[in-house]
């Protein structure tokens, strides 16, 4: 089987109860916090529900940010069997240009297996002082900066860590990852284009950056379920998935999904074990109920996406009693899923040329969301709105409907959908979706001034220009 043909059932006949996968959906839609963008749903190998909301959709690459990490795994995995790295390696060993330079016990103790697992000994993340004090190799700065601790004894979530797996592996194949991991996973799971983003270029970031689409997020929680199985064949060594996905050092965190303990890349959750990104982007692996849930999402309320899931999915999981008669709905329902659109109106009838050929600016010289945006301009295309958002040396030119989303695909900016229109004579709002990603900017825009305030749903990670919102592309 393939990612791409997974077999699908109802849920009733994998033993799964609709009414739970309803109460989910109804749940999620419901919170203010929380907005779901896809979800799909595997028992016993097989899809009993899948969905996008609209305007996401099954062919779209979506960031996955730290989700990323249990794809660094995976190709850490095939190193190791193919004899390209070993556990037990000192990370510096992988670095013999560095061993005069990096001269710190503890740094030199650090085996591949601590970076693996957020065991590096540093108390916490360094990934901002280790890319400012060496952009062009960040692994020099990582193993020059002194673990507080011995490797091995204390957690901390560090992208440096990660960051040091994919290069060691990038460095010892002499592909990236995404290369690398083409004819071991991609390819068997029939997982299609992916994306990485790289710093520098040639290197795979690992510890984010990776878009995929939804299902190739469930495949890998599939293969990981089946402890490295597919299509009769062993792709990953059981020996491999029982160490990645047990808890290797105690952790603490705020919220009961994060104080589980960490495997090599994935979080071990209340129930079964997670690969996990910034806003809600999950690979669910429940192995008592032999289930498989992939989410993508943009939300900072991540516990209470995950206690949704707990509450409600886990019980429709093999339930004893099911209805069938809820699989119809439900599957018209995940059919028909949509984000929901501003409550605006058209534009005024006597002020169409009063709005036309404005430019606003930031309202208070500077756009605090998005300082990359210095200005907005509105036109009149007759049958249509055209928005162009400008940024230093570049625009990002949309097309605005008033009574939905407008999906945009041009070649040359970040593939997004834009809904809007005016809430009273003098003020339009407009939202604009960048769909690769999981973030929304909410624009307002005022005439009688003409400035504009701009707002995140969910702020982007990195600080990048609009026009960098998007999966790569080839050079």
């Amino acid at each position: 089987m393939t990612a791409h043909s997974l077999p699908f059932s109802s849920p009733a006949a994998q033993g799964v109860d609709a009414r739970g996968l309803h109460a989910f959906l109804d749940t999620i839609e419901a919170a203010p916090d929380i907005e779901p963008h896809s979800l799909m749903v595997l028992r016993h190998g097989h899809v009993v529900a899948q969905g996008w909301w609209a305007p996401y959709s099954a062919d779209r690459r979506h960031l996955l940010y730290s989700l990323s990490k249990s794809f660094t795994s995976t190709a850490a995995a095939f190193a190791a069997a193919e004899g390209l790295l070993r556990l037990d390696d000192p990370v510096i060993a992988h670095f013999p240009e560095l061993d005069a330079e990096v001269t710190d016990p503890r740094s030199r103790s650090m085996l591949v297996r601590h970076v693996a697992s957020m065991a590096s000994g540093h108390a916490e993340e360094t990934w901002g002082e280790v890319i400012a004090a060496d952009p062009v190799e960040p692994v020099r700065a990582f193993l020059k900066l002194p673990p507080d601790q011995d490797p091995g004894t204390i957690f901390a979530y560090n992208q440096s860590c990660t960051y040091t797996l994919a290069a060691i592996i990038q460095r010892a194949s002499g592909q990236t990852l995404t290369d690398y991991l083409r004819p071991r996973l991609f390819d068997p799971l029939g997982i299609g284009a992916v994306a990485w983003q790289q710093h520098p270029a040639g290197r795979d970031l690992g510890f984010t950056g990776l878009h995929v689409t939804t299902d190739a997020i469930a495949a890998l929680g599939q293969l990981y379920l089946q402890r490295g199985s597919w299509n009769g064949e062993q792709l990953l060594s059981e020996e491999w998935v029982a160490e990645a996905t047990r808890s290797h050092v105690a952790n603490a965190g705020e919220n009961i999904d994060w104080r589980q303990g960490y495997g090599f890349q994935f979080w071990m959750s209340q129930h079964g074990y997670r690969g996990d990104g910034a806003y809600g982007q999950f690979a669910l692996v429940l192995p008592e109920q032999d289930a498989v849930v992939a989410i993508t999402a943009s939300t900072v309320a991540m516990q209470s996406l995950l206690d949704a899931a707990w509450k409600h999915v886990l019980p429709a999981l093999g339930a004893t009693a099911v209805d069938a008669d809820a699989d119809a709905g439900l599957r018209d329902r995940m059919s028909r899923l949509a984000l929901p659109v501003l409550p605006v109106k058209p534009a005024p009838s006597e002020s169409r040329e009063t709005w036309s050929g404005v430019t606003f600016t930031p309202a208070d010289g500077t756009c605090a969301a998005q300082p990359s945006l210095i200005g907005v301009g509105l036109a009149d295309q007759k049958d249509g709105w055209q928005i162009t958002l400008r940024e230093s040396g570049s625009m990002i030119n949309l097309r605005l409907d008033t009574d939905g989303w407008r999906v945009s695909d041009a070649a040359d900016v970040p593939p997004t959908a834009v809904s809007g229109g005016w809430i009273d004579p003098q003020t339009l709002r407009f939202e604009v979706i960048f769909l690769e990603t999981p973030h929304r900017l909410v624009v307002t825009c005022g005439l009688s001034d003409r400035t504009f305030d701009a707002e995140w749903a969910t702020e982007p990670l990195g600080g990048n220009p609009l026009r960098e919102l998007r999966s790569p592309r080839p050079s």
